[in-house]
């Protein structure tokens, strides 16, 4: 397994769904920078399942421990390790069904690769409960950043293809966490609800897209041909499990356009230059220009449905059926909204410590 990110800020994962706990080290963290407990798990409770339609009643605390790397409120330039213990566990129905491949997880590629010895509790190692540890690596991401001026936000634009209208920056951080949806749209987000709970009631789930906005990121970062900004923020995003698709910018759609309808008009506002429109998604070249970074993410609907499907019986070789029973997210978007966020800050932050951005002790 290959569970460390980064090249000068550097994130190391741990753990597994219904193993005795989750976290993160942290390698390259400069020196004196000021983080609390409390820091980060504001940014972890927003990953927490809320009480609506749309998700787990797996209710555990989440609380964040710092264990190294943190001394008097100050990091100290030594790795940073944090830990969050499980601790509402209840692995009784994974172990009903622990010869069942469950369609759309990782059951049978996971079992193959590892010869069977992989936790299969909960999806072990491949359940959306490791990115809990991502979250807190990008709180940690977050407060650098903020120092530099680099703002991120990240909202739910569409679920069970019901799309949002399109707001400002301000319109979107003002509404953002007004519904447990995470959608800046209100009447939108009604909608959105009621199709979770269509499909909750019917056994099944549904997905949909998020979109992730870095503000202030200054004309530079990426460094080509193999390092790119958008190709490292794609595989940090694709670390994500259930995302399934990465666009920036205009994305897919620029494959309808003519190139006079996709690029984008540089302009001089205010001494500096900028682009009219930002179908480039802020990078071009591989390279951050200075536009705000927008890439968009497609979540693939809760694979842990009630609903019967089709499967084998791994030991008895056996066609068979299976309905899967226990506490899962009918939609999964509103809990990865946080998790896009962290992606993207741990990316810009690495690159802004290759770049210089970043002082490597804050005195």
């Amino acid at each position: 397994m290959e569970n460390s990110y980064g090249k000068m800020f550097r994130m190391t994962s741990f753990g597994e769904s219904h193993g005795s706990c989750i976290g993160v080290v942290i390698d390259g963290c400069p020196a004196g920078l000021s983080v609390t407990e409390q820091d980060i798990q504001i940014e972890v409770d927003k990953r927490r399942p809320g009480k609506g339609v749309a998700s787990t009643t797996r209710a555990e605390e989440d609380k964040v421990e710092i264990t190294s790397g943190i001394m008097d409120g100050r990091t100290t330039g030594a790795p940073i390790t944090l830990v969050i213990w499980n601790k509402d566990i209840d692995s009784s129905q994974y172990e009903k069904i622990k010869d069942l491949l469950r369609p759309g997880h990782a059951d049978y590629t996971a079992h193959v690769k590892y010869g069977g010895y992989n936790d299969y509790r909960g999806g072990g190692r491949f359940s959306g409960r490791i990115t809990a540890s991502f979250v807190i690596a990008g709180a940690v991401a977050k407060k650098l950043l903020k120092l530099a001026g680099i703002d991120i936000i990240a909202h739910a634009v569409e679920i069970s293809g019901i799309t949002a209208e399109t707001m400002s920056y301000d319109e979107i951080r003002k509404n953002v966490e007004k519904n447990e949806l995470r959608c800046a749209d209100p009447k939108a987000a009604e909608q959105m609800l009621k199709a979770i709970e269509e499909a909750r009631a019917e056994g099944d789930s549904v997905g949909g897209l998020i979109e992730g906005i870095a503000l202030n990121v200054p004309v530079g970062l990426g460094e080509p041909v193999f390092d790119t900004l958008e190709g490292e923020l794609a595989k940090a995003l694709f670390a994500i499990p259930a995302v399934k698709g990465v666009e920036f910018g205009s994305g897919f759609a620029s494959s309808l356009m003519r190139g006079s309808e996709n690029n984008d008009p540089f302009v001089v506002e205010d001494g500096k230059i900028v682009t009219r429109t930002n179908n480039a998604g802020g990078i071009l070249g591989g390279i951050s220009n200075g536009m705000p970074v927008v890439v968009g993410v497609a979540v693939k609907p809760t694979p842990s449905i009630a609903k019967k499907q089709q499967t084998v019986d791994i030991v008895k070789m056996e066609n068979t059926e299976l309905e899967i029973k226990g506490r899962h997210d009918a939609c999964i978007v509103p809990r990865a909204v946080p998790v896009v966020e962290a992606m993207m800050a741990v990316t810009l932050c690495d690159f802004a410590l290759r770049a210089g951005i970043i002082p490597e002790v804050f005195k």
